[in-house]
């Protein structure tokens, strides 16, 4: 199904405004007492991302690890964003991610989350869960944002490009600035052994090696056909072209205007940066990004 402004009466996009020191809409504040409320199990793992920087691709990919052998009529019946709850969204899109995670029937449960690391509810600190963190180098981060927000209703006006572009390097987007995000977990990854912490250009290059170290995290040892299975199945134009992950089943994604997974590559930022635009950028850059071992690719 995708999204037809004709047959729905959507409401006006949200406004940002600051919530305890982050840019937010109000789809991820308003069910805030049940997120923070939320009790985590020992068993959970949850899946920590700034937006647009491989969620669903890391989400899919430990949903087979777990669950593709025992439960497969699964992969064809039950959408990707059922199956790994967006822990902080509430309600008033559907069902609020904190009532679809207490109601997962598996175990582990997979959780997904955007929140920066210090929004993240005290449980999963208390129960010690494993989590698993996906960075995505910032030029094409935002470049996919963008794209992302022109066609989810659910997100605030875009803008055009060069607006967009001046609103990432200020950090006024949905879960902040992406600086502060990516920072945040690479330093709480330092003092929490749980935190698994992987790129999104790694994956590209070589997501079977990434796979085979998340599986060392883990404790996983899938045999080789199952990982030969996962592989075929995460590569990026089956999972595009897959109605349980590719999120066309969503009646606020408008996907005349972009589909939710659009390019998945590395560099496609030299299509939208100008030459004065990537100039600004690098001199921000240097000035916010001042922990030398946390070094992204902005192409392979």
């Amino acid at each position: 199904m995708s999204f037809n402004p004709e047959k729905m009466d959507l409401p006006p996009r949200p406004q940002l405004f600051d919530f305890h020191g982050v840019s937010m809409t109000h789809y991820f504040t308003d069910n805030w007492e049940n997120v923070q409320n939320f009790q985590a199990r020992p068993d959970d793992i949850l899946i920590a991302t700034y937006p647009k920087a491989g969620t669903t691709w890391v989400s899919y990919i430990l949903d087979l690890l777990y669950f593709g052998q025992m439960a497969p009529e699964h992969q064809t019946s039950i959408p990707i964003y059922e199956r790994v709850p967006f822990l902080e969204l509430s309600e008033s899109i559907g069902n609020s991610g904190t009532e679809l995670a207490n109601n997962l029937p598996t175990s582990p449960r997979l959780i997904k989350t955007h929140l920066p690391v210090q929004l993240v509810p005290k449980s999963f600190w208390e129960q010690n869960c494993r989590m698993v963190y996906v960075a995505r180098n910032a030029k094409d981060n935002m470049v996919s944002f963008f794209h992302f927000d022109r066609m989810d209703m659910s997100e605030p006006e875009p803008g055009d490009w060069n607006n967009f572009f001046q609103r990432f390097l200020d950090g006024k987007m949905v879960f902040g600035s992406w600086y502060d995000h990516v920072n945040g977990w690479w330093k709480k990854k330092q003092t929490y052994s749980k935190l698994h912490y992987m790129f999104y250009e790694d994956l590209i290059e070589d997501t079977g090696w990434e796979i085979d170290k998340l599986c060392c995290f883990l404790g996983l040892s899938p045999s080789a056909e199952e990982k030969k299975q996962i592989l075929a199945c995460v590569q990026f134009d089956n999972m595009k072209n897959n109605n349980m992950t590719n999120y066309s089943t969503v009646p606020f994604m408008d996907f005349n205007i972009s589909p939710f997974m659009r390019k998945g590559k590395v560099g496609d930022w030299k299509k939208h940066f100008t030459v004065a635009q990537n100039e600004e950028f690098d001199e921000d850059y240097k000035k916010k990004m001042k922990d030398p071992p946390l070094q992204f690719r902005t192409e392979i």
